[in-house]
């Protein structure tokens, strides 16, 4: 039987664990973080995979300190696996592990390296990623490939949906692999770096929208940071607006300036590149937003900032 230590967070963490126990793999140890109070936890708990398997399991803030590298190496794991967790780790505890560390991302490597790699790809456009399983070193997210699993982003995904379809690649990726890996018959692929590029984190602030850009990428923008994440944003005149939900009406078209119209019983709203996007769930100073009130602004129109 093959011994590993697992650093998991979140869905993905979640079921690629019970991947690992489905196997037959003897997880010795899992490492994963508290749940922070001042987040929006809308994301399945890998402590609490432990707690049903009776898995020991610590949350330490900093992973790279000498009492867990101590407490991994003396577990003597043949493989060292991470999913989903959000602390890089250092070549003390990638080397600790006979056969290799390996790491779960969610996007076709080289592809979106680096953080939130799922709305990324929804803000630029993409319609397709996946989960990849790669070889872990100091560097994020450029060790070699052990297998990858593609999904398709539809034109109206959001992010969730997204990520719960790449919570299931990033399954089918490693049940499919991880033989492979236990009996040392697994091919790696070196990535070729040139084909992607990293992405850094984000925060709510880069939510703002830029209204001088065109409607399908404020639509995308939507979609990308839409609930559980605080929302797409812009300031007006009448306050703070939050876009929950758009559809493209019309991708290009006249449009004089950025503004949000009422139009019969819908809510359109243009950039200054024109097109239209009908507003599916907004509010505006923390109420909904409906096709009445903005009725009551002169002309029937919300002028947008561009």
């Amino acid at each position: 039987m093959s011994r590993a230590v697992v650093f998991a967070y979140h869905n993905v963490g979640v079921r690629c664990l019970k991947v690992l126990l489905a196997q037959g793999v003897d997880v010795a140890l899992v490492v994963t973080h508290e749940d922070n109070p001042n987040e929006n936890i809308w994301f399945g708990s890998v402590a609490q995979v432990c707690r049903d398997y009776d898995i020991p399991f610590i949350t330490p803030e900093n992973p790279n300190v000498p009492e867990v590298e101590q407490r991994v190496a003396g577990l003597k794991p043949d493989f060292l696996f991470s999913f989903y967790y959000r602390n890089m780790l250092k070549a003390t505890l990638l080397e600790s592990a006979k056969y290799g560390a390996f790491n779960m991302h969610g996007s076709l490597l080289p592809k979106y390296r680096g953080r939130v790699p799922v709305n990324w790809a929804i803000i630029k456009g993409e319609t397709e990623t996946g989960a990849t399983l790669h070889v872990m070193n100091v560097k994020p997210d450029n060790g070699p490939l052990v297998d990858q699993q593609a999904i398709p982003i539809l034109p109206d995904d959001t992010a969730e949906e997204v990520f719960e379809k790449v919570t299931v690649a990033a399954e089918i990726c490693l049940n499919r692999a991880l033989p492979g890996l236990l009996n040392g018959t697994a091919q790696f692929v070196q990535q070729d770096l040139s084909l992607g590029a990293y992405f850094g984190g984000r925060k709510a602030e880069d939510g703002r929208i830029d209204w001088s850009q065109s409607i399908t990428q404020v639509h995308n923008l939507v979609r990308a940071v839409t609930h559980p994440y605080p929302g797409a944003f812009c300031d007006t005149a009448q306050g703070r607006l939050i876009l929950w939900r758009t559809r493209i009406l019309q991708a290009t078209g006249q449009a004089p300036r950025a503004a949000l119209m009422a139009e019969h019983d819908k809510l359109i709203a243009t950039t200054a590149q024109g097109g239209f996007l009908q507003i599916l769930e907004a509010e505006l100073n923390g109420q909904p937003l409906t096709t009445q009130m903005v009725s009551g602004f002169p002309g029937r129109t919300l002028l947008l900032s561009a």
